[in-house]
């Protein structure tokens, strides 16, 4: 117990940096005493001691503002920063090394008492703010959720899961997909850097890039006719050599 303690303080001074010392983590981290609240309320329920369970977490509940079913399975050197607003289901399962932010929902969308109802975090998972993670599947060893996520479906070990409803990202085409993204102002974390929305951005991109095309392919054809490569009979008629693409009207139902 007190070896566990040691590790989960230690594991909060190194991701947290605003924490300054060990006795300000054991005053002042509500995540570190709504973890100490659920092993004592989690051994009740391991010894059958439902009612006893559910009264000390929901006392957990009121002292730190994070929800932890005594059910529910938390390995070692779990940090979860902030904390308000948590919700851990019954069959929930948290591996070591993971760390969840606040607004974070692990809940069920089942009614079947008994049953896998909540989903399994494998070790190292990252669960950014407010994100929910909805069902009995597993989010694989050192996933991402992005912050208001919404993840009804497995999401793979090392993968990133963004957006509602959740869009898999995966590990090895991540690189590839950023620098893509990055020339469009679009980013796969869903983060740009002034703050708007990642999908419209990269559909204003893409608005840009076919305005683009059409003003080249349109001095193409202007040249042809130009030089004499295109006879008048042969040419397009003169609605596709001029240019008709309303990108300003395009770019106002985006934003």
């Amino acid at each position: 117990m007190l070896q566990r303690l040691r590790e989960t303080i230690q594991i909060i001074l190194e991701r947290d940096p605003a924490a300054r010392s060990t006795w300000e983590v054991v005053t002042c981290y509500p995540g570190l005493h709504a973890l100490l609240f659920h092993s004592m309320a989690h051994g009740c329920w391991r010894h059958g001691w439902h009612w006893l369970g559910r009264w000390i977490s929901h006392w957990g509940r009121w002292l730190t503002g994070i929800e932890i079913h005594p059910g529910a399975t938390i390995g070692r050197r779990v940090f979860i920063d902030h904390g308000m607003g948590v919700v851990i289901g019954e069959t929930a399962e948290i591996g070591d090394d993971c760390t969840i932010y606040q607004g974070v929902t692990l809940g069920g969308t089942s009614l079947y008492k008994g049953a896998k109802r909540h989903p399994t975090l494998e070790a190292g998972v990252v669960v950014g703010a407010g994100a929910q993670v909805l069902g009995g599947f597993t989010v694989g060893e050192g996933a991402r959720i992005g912050s208001n996520a919404v993840v009804v479906k497995a999401v793979p070990a090392g993968a990133t899961a963004v957006g509602n409803p959740a869009r898999i990202i995966q590990k090895e085409v991540e690189q590839q997909r950023e620098a893509t993204a990055a020339r469009m102002g679009f980013s796969a974390y869903a983060v740009t850097q002034n703050g708007d929305d990642p999908q419209s951005r990269a559909v204003l991109g893409l608005i840009d890039h076919a305005a683009q095309l059409e003003h080249q392919v349109a001095l193409l054809w202007q040249a042809l006719e130009r030089h004499g490569v295109c006879p008048a009979e042969a040419c397009p008629p003169e609605a596709l050599r001029e240019e008709h693409f309303d990108k300003a009207k395009l770019e106002k139902l985006v934003e």
